[in-house]
């Protein structure tokens, strides 16, 4: 089946006694068993019998399930929040003393779990210009497990050259691990393109316009984890399983990253409609992003689908559509604000694939934490406005956002 299709009916196995077209919600903590020897045989991973949903939920596998059919991945884990996909992929393939390359282009709290949280458990992390693959390949060494990057970078819009990345990590045998939040899978397959790893916010496009927050780690099956010493056990036992099996029976298990039933279910729902959803945002992000190129107070239009765009090239070659972001340049903060402040149909929230259009000064809220030469370095400027386009009609965008920039 084509994808528009598998979103909707999937590789499904339909459990409802009563044969429900929605998988119901299994809002339930625990689950009973007929006997001592079955309980046993569930807590010791020889049965796949539900018993406590902090592990797992018959609603929840579905999600998995139908992600797993979409992608063709070998294991998928639905978690709490995009954040907790990220901490939970790096605390499985990392511990004290191993170091993981990645860009200083990276969404704000994914810098601020590297730098600060990871780092104090003895994570050591390397930034360096993904631009140049030359630069990630020096910096790897004896220590270095994995290669992590953002495939539409948060705000940054940077498109590395994925397919040499992922090269220079399987010439060293590392394990690469791609947040794949803007594009989706729709976007970009990562498995064609060499990722091993994949994280998705679902609270993004997948929950079906801001509806709920969730996570989701995808595992493409790809790595030989013989080749991490952290996973060494779980190899020995679970061969290409050894990922998923340490995620799920231990750090994730012992986190508590768990994805609720109810949220796990709107984002089934959000799935089916996620194709119909992502191609008109994208469509209306490039009509958008050219529509402004030419305003004489917007100083800098950022899109990776303008060829005006450093990464236009690569956005080009990896993806089908470019995403729902744009970044513009205004002459200072306070145009910056000004023009936030005017505008009337746009909304001033946080978010990315709502089903409205939104906005955000990312330097005093996202990266607010960092000094103003921390920002520079990680590619936020004062002057930089983020858009997350929705699903209205491009030409009412366009005419608030020209109201909003008439009066700054």
């Amino acid at each position: 089946m084509k994808v528009d299709t598998l979103l909707v009916h999937s590789d499904r196995v339909n459990n409802d006694f009563y044969r429900s077209l929605r998988f119901p919600i299994y809002e339930s903590v625990a689950f009973e068993f007929e006997s001592s020897k079955d309980m046993e045989n569930a807590f010791m991973g020889r049965s796949p019998s539900y018993f406590y949903s902090r592990i797992s939920n018959p609603t929840i596998s579905e999600l998995e399930r139908i992600v797993s059919s979409v992608t063709g991945a070998y294991g998928v884990v639905a978690t709490s929040s995009g954040m907790s996909a990220i901490s939970n992929v790096i605390m499985t393939i990392a511990g004290y003393g191993a170091n993981i390359i990645t860009s200083p282009f990276l969404f704000g709290n994914t810098y601020s779990l590297f730098e600060k949280t990871l780092k104090n458990f003895g994570l050591n992390v390397k930034y360096v210009d993904f631009s140049n693959v030359n630069e990630v390949e020096k910096a790897i060494d004896e220590k270095t497990v994995a290669i992590f990057f953002e495939v539409i970078t948060n705000p940054q819009l940077a498109v590395f050259d994925i397919e040499n990345i992922c090269k220079i990590a399987k010439k060293y045998n590392l394990l690469t691990i791609a947040d794949n939040t803007l594009p989706t899978f729709l976007l970009f397959s990562s498995k064609d393109w060499g990722v091993d790893i994949e994280v998705i916010s679902s609270t993004k496009a997948l929950s079906g316009g801001a509806t709920s927050v969730g996570g989701l780690i995808i595992d493409y099956g790809t790595y030989d984890w013989s080749n991490n010493k952290f996973l060494k056990d779980y190899c020995d036992k679970y061969g290409r399983g050894a990922f998923i099996m340490r995620l799920k029976r231990e750090v994730y298990r012992n986190l508590g990253a768990c994805i609720s039933p109810f949220t796990a279910y709107l984002n089934i729902l959000g799935i089916e409609t996620l194709s119909l959803r992502i191609n008109k945002i994208c469509d209306n992000a490039f009509n958008l992003a050219n529509m402004l190129i030419e305003h004489p107070k917007v100083k800098n239009v950022n899109y990776p689908g303008l060829v005006s765009s450093k990464y236009y090239v690569n956005a080009k070659k990896y993806l089908k559509k470019y995403g729902p972001v744009l970044t513009i340049e205004l002459d200072s903060k306070e145009s910056c604000f000004r023009f936030i402040d005017n505008l009337k149909l746009i909304r001033r929230a946080t978010n990315i694939y709502d089903n409205k259009t939104l906005v955000i000064h990312p330097s005093s809220t996202i990266f607010s934490e960092y000094t103003e030469n921390k920002k520079l370095e990680l590619g936020v400027s004062d002057n930089m406005i983020r858009f997350s386009i929705g699903i209205e009609d491009v030409e009412d965008l366009y005419q608030d956002i020209i109201h909003a920039l008439e009066e700054v």
